[in-house]
């Protein structure tokens, strides 16, 4: 992967020293140039950079603005800045650290130190970067139902947390649709439990399916899963618990299960509605909706009771 650094200074001659030091030692693939804070908050904007070396005092805007502006911008956290100045102000050095700085420079500078610098803050973001994917790959798996690769059913709790305010704050629609496998105990008694995994792992995929991008699906327990669809009506969460169930008729599973049709059975609720204020409400009446699907002959889906 490409590597670059943007190099903010309104003197041409320094910024031409810095880019020949560094391409010297052959540190980054591609180098930019700006000749004030302004520019250069434009130009990390437009192409993000691996470091960024950047001089204290410039016309129209200086240093320390500069940093102000990439700390407003969550997607330039973590990008190193080392700041050039040619004052010895320990004052001025302190500001610009707690405004996020990752080092100083006093110009004029060494080249030995300036390289130095350079490669121990690549070194510090590579590490950084690097613990980043770890706690995001841990926070995966600490979400993840490991079967159907759906969410759990304690991060369930915390989507529902999270959809439910927006929709009430935003009054829009939250539609919730729990979906249960029928008969699937008859499956692991007939075919063994890990074609019974196999059915779940489907019908899981088959639901995933379904969703748009900011949906969610989620294993609830067993044989049961959740989907929590934001911004739809009650008729649009029917439409998607519909949808799924005719997939789930139609798959064909591999052997030695080729001859087996699997069905679910679904509920559906939506808030706002007279019956529903909070998401324990929500979560009953879509419960409440499954189970008249199940005592109505199953392979089918249920709404909630709506008031007459």
């Amino acid at each position: 992967m490409s590597t670059c650094v943007l190099v903010i200074d309104d003197s041409p001659a320094i910024r031409e020293q810095v880019v020949r030091t560094l391409s010297e030692v052959s540190l980054f693939d591609s180098y930019k140039e700006a000749k004030d804070g302004l520019e250069g908050f434009k130009t990390l904007i437009d192409s993000k950079a691996d470091l960024v070396i950047c001089d204290v005092d410039m016309p129209r805007m200086d240093g320390f603005k500069f940093l102000q502006l990439v700390e407003s911008r969550p997607e330039l956290q973590g990008v190193p800045i080392i700041m050039l100045t040619g004052m010895m102000d320990f004052n001025s050095k302190i500001k610009g650290l707690e405004q996020g700085a990752s080092d100083y420079l006093t110009k004029p500078f060494d080249a030995g130190e300036l390289v130095a610098r350079v490669k121990v803050q690549l070194k510090i973001k590579s590490l950084q970067d690097e613990l980043k994917k770890a706690n995001e790959l841990l926070k995966r798996l600490t979400n993840i139902d490991h079967l159907t690769n759906l969410f759990n059913r304690r991060y369930l709790a915390e989507i529902l947390d999270g959809e439910f305010f927006r929709a009430r704050r935003n009054n829009e629609y939250l539609s919730l649709i729990i979906v249960d496998i029928d008969y699937f105990k008859k499956v692991n008694d007939t075919y063994g439990h890990q074609n019974g995994d196999i059915v779940l792992a489907a019908v899981a995929s088959l639901a995933q399916r379904q969703l748009r991008a900011y949906d969610s699906a989620a294993r609830y327990g067993g044989e049961e899963f959740v989907l929590v669809i934001p911004g739809t009506s009650l008729a649009g969460g029917v439409m998607v618990a519909e949808r799924l169930r005719e997939s789930v008729l139609e798959f064909v599973f591999p052997p030695p299960m080729e001859d087996l049709t699997v069905t679910v059975s679904a509920g559906v609720a939506t808030y706002p509605s007279p019956n529903i204020d909070s998401i324990d409400s929500l979560f009953r009446q879509a419960d409440e909706a499954l189970y008249r699907a199940k005592q109505t002959g199953r392979n089918r889906v249920e709404t909630m009771a709506i008031p007459g």
